[in-house]
């Protein structure tokens, strides 16, 4: 028999999905077998799997340790080992509770997985959450931290993640429903005086990864809007504010770009003779734009202590450097 006593990350799951986790090669049907014949149980009880597990349920498996072990083997359980030829991470972490962490994500690390080789932010995390004794292999098989926003592999700044279940859900929600306000820093060609709210239609082309904009709404279009406002000019570029209201891909970027105000450093949506002289002048081979703050609305529960809080990230070192070059800061 073996007792597992749900923890707070992962709690707020349906127990059929918890088992489903637990034991990875179970088919379903086995599962449900065994809650109807009561050999999985929660709380002493028989179950039906669709119950709403809370901290603290017991969930007992009156199963064999052969039969358990059969289901559960091929479980990724070392997934987060670093090999011997990398080096390790340190997370520049801005803010951090039993229930979230905010971490300010350096230009070059993706924030998911796009292959099935690759090291991400979010198998990063997961690596300080073991060493620092937050999380045990042995939970990462029914729940696995992960980021609740994403950034551009070459955009840095905040990206929140939820340590438990019920956070990545609740912080995950407030980012799809826009009730928490992002802002960006990013310097742009050309001179912008005054502030502006602009609108149009995004279109991705998923084969190239790459979005146009347009004035007028077209077929499979998203409506996008974004809002600015310049901090400072220099000679021929200007430090903006931009406010994400909707948050599409590559939306500032293009949507900037569609107006006559690329990024600097984007080779992809701006200006190749303005980033050419970037590279040679600074070395910058990527965009600069940068996730620099957060500002959350009142919230309760599980995300109480995170009601009306405004975090914050620091610029990168070359986007202060160049920024600081220009007179824009």
């Amino acid at each position: 028999m073996k007792e597992i006593v749900i923890r707070p990350n992962e709690a707020g799951q349906r127990l059929d999905k918890f088992l489903g986790k637990y034991m990875g090669k179970a088919p379903r049907s086995f599962l449900y077998k065994m809650l109807r014949k009561k050999n999985i149980t929660l709380n002493g009880k028989k179950a039906r799997g669709s119950e709403i597990l809370s901290e603290k349920d017991q969930v007992k498996l009156f199963l064999s340790d052969e039969t358990i072990k059969k289901f559960s083997e091929g479980k990724e359980k070392t997934d987060y080992q670093l090999s011997d030829r990398e080096v390790p991470v340190r997370l520049d972490i801005l803010y951090e509770d039993e229930h979230t962490v905010f971490i300010n994500k350096p230009v070059g690390m993706l924030s998911q997985k796009a292959g099935a080789d690759d090291r991400s932010l979010v198998e990063y995390l997961i690596l300080y959450l073991l060493d620092s004794g937050q999380i045990t292999e042995e939970e990462l098989r029914t729940f696995r931290p992960s980021v609740c926003n994403r950034l551009d592999r070459n955009t840095s700044g905040i990206v929140a993640a939820g340590k438990t279940l019920s956070a990545l859900q609740e912080l995950s929600a407030m980012f799809r429903d826009r009730s928490i306000k992002k802002y960006y820093l990013c310097l742009v060609s050309g001179i912008l005086t005054e502030g502006n709210r602009i609108s149009g239609y995004l279109v991705k082309d998923r084969k190239t990864n790459r979005v146009r904009i347009s004035r007028e709404p077209v077929r499979d279009a998203s409506r996008i809007e974004t809002e600015y406002r310049p901090l400072r000019s220099g000679s021929d570029t200007t430090l903006l504010e931009v406010h994400l209201i909707t948050g599409k891909t590559h939306q500032i970027r293009a949507h900037l770009a569609s107006s006559g105000h690329p990024l600097i450093g984007d080779y992809k949506y701006g200006d190749r003779t303005v980033n050419d002289r970037y590279r040679r002048d600074y070395g910058l081979s990527s965009q600069m734009l940068h996730a620099a703050r957060l500002y959350i609305p009142e919230c309760s529960g599980t995300l109480a202590r995170l009601s009306g809080k405004e975090i914050t990230a620091p610029l990168p070192g070359l986007f202060l450097d160049i920024c600081q070059d220009k007179g824009v800061l």
